[in-house]
Order: structure tokens, then C-alpha cells, then sequence
């Protein structure tokens, strides 16, 4: 199985990619052959021998052994890291450090991105996919630990950053392997799953906190050990990891910024939100007064939306002609929430409600922006824009928490979501700006 650096640049953008193939291709030249003579009555495209023959050619020829492998591995990465971001944010805010450096040192790990990704394909041709993966993850549980025995200013932001770097090259990896095992026409639900899953690993993590707390070596060996433990799928398929060759350069990605900008952008905007909700939401829940376990558990709930909205999104922009308008949509409940949460901060319940319904839209914004994008190009087009989602992904991750802890420092509660509103109104503005140039 040979895959070449232009075919890799494609895959690293894609926890959730392009559409979901549940109906298969509509511009398929079999399909615009058909004739009446192909047509099937609704009962029989309800029977059981129909389905399970739908079932059988989409996953025909695919390397379920190497999927299944892969994601399993990475939502238990998924899993640690969910344990360690609020750990690390509420140990911070325990120790009286400003939300604004705490937002920068999540912001890091976009930092740390930008600077690894680039080398991801050299390192894994050299040692191969799956010895890339053993070895990061291996680091990454280290990292983990380290923090532990260290002081947070400035030895934190240094883990941090070795961290991000190790954890960067195992998702892109590891969402290389997924894409290239599946084919064109489950590649999409696969995807879709894959990242559903990766959601449940991070509210498993997530919980952990809230069960066992921020005292002690406890967590961190929890979360050491959980990453530790992602070894081992990997390293029972190594058979069947991809192989790398080198291929001819390709050109800069940063015209192709520019190629699909709404698509881009909501990239950009999901990296900006979600660093800053994982955080900065268990911040936000102690200032509003309420337990460390309970600000983890708000996390847990935030990323269970996740869990549940991300298929049903996904599946519905393939339903529609102009994904655009699911990317404004996810926009506009997006700032909804975003200004909710500060007015309901007093009310648990209703802190939940919004949190569930919120987190599990805003995931919209890289579902369906990766989608908008696959549709509007193909070939290296596709693989160069892919590459630049990544980098505004990367871009946003940065930034985002930096503003939102900036904007908690200066207006308290309201800041958290005041922080989140300027990237979903900036994207906004962005999409009116283009219908209007349009016309």
C-alpha cells in the first residue's frame, strides 16, 4: 500500500471529512445510467437482503482491522487528554494564575501544531506510520506525568508544548490510517464515527475529573495510563499500517486560504471556540461559584453534545444544496449560547441544557466546513485546501483562548462569552459580506 506526500496532505485535515457516503455518490456514472429497469419498489429497498446487500458493497474492500485499530487508539489518547485539560486549568485557577495565562497556555498546543504537522510525513517514512504513533503516544503519557512534579509558570507552557507536538503527529497519523483504510464510499461514516467516538473518549476524560478530582498524582497517572494504553491497538495491526514514499513537491497551501473561505473560516472559528471552551468553561463554572467537580462535569456534558450532533449534522449536510447555510446556522446558535451562558450562569440546570445544545452545534462548524470543502474542490485542489483548513484550525487554537481569557480578565463571567460571540460574529460578518460582493 503505497501513499504519496500529495495523497497524505489530504488526510491531515480530516478528523471529520468530506460528505458522509451513507447514500453513495449521486454524480456516479452508474447512477446517471440508470433506467427504470434499475428502479426498486420502497418495500424492496427496505428488505433485509436489500440492506444488507447496501451494507456489504460500501464496506467492500475496506480495512476494518486498521480502522478499527486506529480509532480505538485515539479516543484513548482522546480520553487523557479530555482528563488533562481541565485538570490543568483548574489546578491553574487554584493557584490564583489569571485567566489569561491560562488561555495562553492552552493556546500553545495550537502553537505547537503549526510546528509539527510539517514534519509528520518525513518522521513517519523514516520510521514507519505505526512506530510514529508508538512513539509519540509513548511521549505524550510522559509529558502528562511531568506535569505533575513541575511548577505551572513556566514549566507548563514547555510540556505543554512538547506535548501538543507529540499528540499533533498521532491524530494526524492516526486520521491518515482511518482514511486511507476506508474507500469512497463509507469514507464519510466512517469519519463521522470516528469522531463521535473521539468526542466520547474526551467526556470520558473529562469525567474522570469530576470523579476523582485535581489532588494528588491520582489524575495525572489516570491519564498517563490511559494514553499508555493506546499502544496497543496500533501495535496489533502494524501489518497493515500504510506505507510512505515520497512524491513531487506541491505547491504553497496559502493561496488556498483563500479558495473556499467559508469553509476555511469556520475552521478557523472552531479552533478558536473549542480550545477556549476546554479551557476556560470549568474557569468559568468556579467564578460562577460552583465545585471543581462540577465545572469538570459541565465540560463532560459540553462534549457529550458533541457526541450526539455530530453524525445527524453531518448527514443532513449532505441533504442540502448549500452547506453555507448549516455553517450560519451552526454560527447563529452558536452566538446564541455563547451569550446565554453568562445570563444562566445562576442556574445549573438550565447551565446544562444550553451547554449540551451548544457544544454539540458549534462541532458543526469543522463537520460540515470539511464537507463544504470537499464539494467544491477535487485532486490536489482538495489536498492542498485540506492542508490549509488544518493550518487555520491550528491558527485558531492559538488565538482563541488568548482572547476569551483576555476578555474574562477584563469583564468577569460576561467576558467568557463575550470572548466566544467575536469569532462566531466575525464569521458572520464574513459570510454577509460575501453575499453581498456576490450580487
Amino acid at each position: 500500500m503505497l501513499v504519496t506526500l500529495g495523497s497524505f496532505q489530504t488526510l491531515a485535515a480530516t478528523r471529520i471529512r468530506l460528505r458522509l457516503a451513507l447514500y453513495g455518490n449521486s454524480d456516479t456514472e452508474d447512477q446517471s445510467k440508470a433506467g427504470s429497469s434499475h428502479m426498486v419498489s420502497p418495500e424492496n429497498l427496505s428488505s433485509p437482503e436489500n440492506r444488507r446487500s447496501r451494507y456489504q458493497e460500501m464496506f467492500a474492500d475496506t480495512d476494518m482491522r486498521s480502522i478499527a485499530a486506529a480509532i480505538t487508539s485515539i479516543t484513548a489518547v482522546g480520553a487523557g487528554l479530555g482528563l488533562s485539560g481541565p485538570l490543568l486549568s483548574l489546578l491553574m485557577e487554584r493557584q490564583g494564575i489569571s485567566s489569561t495565562v491560562i488561555g495562553a497556555n492552552t493556546a500553545v498546543a495550537g502553537l505547537a501544531a503549526m510546528i509539527a504537522v510539517p514534519f509528520v510525513t518525513e518522521l513517519s517514512r523514516r520510521i514507519g506510520v505505526v512506530n510514529a504513533i508508538l512513539l509519540n503516544i509513548v511521549l505524550s503519557a510522559l509529558c502528562l506525568a511531568a506535569f505533575y512534579f513541575t511548577d505551572p509558570i513556566p514549566s507548563w507552557f514547555a510540556i505543554r508544548f512538547l506535548m501538543s507536538c507529540n499528540l499533533s503527529l498521532v491524530f494526524v497519523l492516526s486520521e491518515f490510517w482511518i482514511n486511507h483504510a476506508a474507500n469512497d464510499r463509507n469514507r464519510g461514516l466512517i469519519l463521522g464515527i470516528y469522531g463521535t467516538v473521539l468526542s466520547l473518549g474526551f467526556a470520558i476524560g473529562a469525567s474522570i475529573v469530576s470523579l476523582v478530582g485535581i489532588d494528588g498524582f491520582l489524575p495525572f497517572g489516570i491519564g498517563a495510563a490511559v494514553i499508555i494504553a493506546a499502544v496497543i491497538p496500533p501495535f496489533i495491526a502494524r501489518k497493515e499500517q500504510p506505507i510512505m514514499e515520497a512524491s513531487e513537491k506541491t505547491p504553497s497551501i496559502i493561496p488556498y486560504i483563500f479558495m473556499v473561505p467559508m469553509a476555511t473560516a469556520s475552521g478557523f472559528a472552531f479552533g478558536a471556540i473549542e480550545q477556549a471552551e476546554l479551557a476556560l468553561l470549568p474557569v468559568f463554572a468556579t467564578k460562577a461559584g460552583y465545585s471543581e467537580m462540577t465545572a469538570s462535569f459541565l465540560l463532560t456534558v459540553l462534549l457529550l453534545g458533541n457526541v450526539i450532533f455530530q453524525i445527524p449534522l453531518g448527514i443532513w449536510s449532505d441533504r442540502v444544496k448549500d452547506r453555507r447555510l448549516i455553517l450560519v446556522f451552526c454560527a447563529v446558535i452558536g452566538l446564541g449560547g455563547a451569550i446565554l451562558l453568562p445570563v444562566f450562569a445562576g442556574n445549573i440546570h438550565v447551565l446544562y441544557a444550553i451547554v449540551l445544545l451548544w457544544g454539540g452545534v458549534i462541532g458543526g462548524l469543522y463537520t460540515v466546513g470539511l464537507a463544504h470543502l470537499g464539494s467544491r474542490l477535487t485532486g490536489t485542489d482538495l489536498a492542498q485546501a485540506n492542508a490549509a483548513f488544518v493550518l487555520c484550525y491550528a491558527a485558531g487554537m492559538t488565538i482563541g483562548p488568548q482572547v476569551v481569557g483576555g476578555s474574562m480578565d477584563l469583564f468577569g463571567l460576561p467576558g467568557f462569552g463575550g470572548g466566544l460571540a467575536f469569532f462566531l460574529i466575525a464569521f458572520l460578518m464574513l459570510y454577509a459580506y460575501r453575499k453581498i460582493t456576490a450580487h
